[in-house]
């Protein structure tokens, strides 16, 4: 992965930043993290599964 540059800020008349522009690299990375959080948030509240349950139960669709 490349370094990270630092944003550069579009701001109004008042110096007040109002918009930023990253390499298109960086966005992509930000988009996917959001969706990643997004599955995340939508997932809370699902069962969960030992890794010993999922190993057997990996094993056994091979099969």
């Amino acid at each position: 992965m490349p370094a990270q540059q630092k944003p550069q800020y579009i701001t109004d008349d008042e110096g007040n930043r109002v918009s930023v522009v990253l390499p298109v690299d960086q966005y992509q990375e930000l988009i996917e993290d959001l969706e990643d959080l997004a599955t995340v948030a939508e997932r809370r509240d699902e069962e969960t599964v030992s890794h010993d349950e999922l190993i057997k139960s990996l094993k056994a669709e091979d099969q």
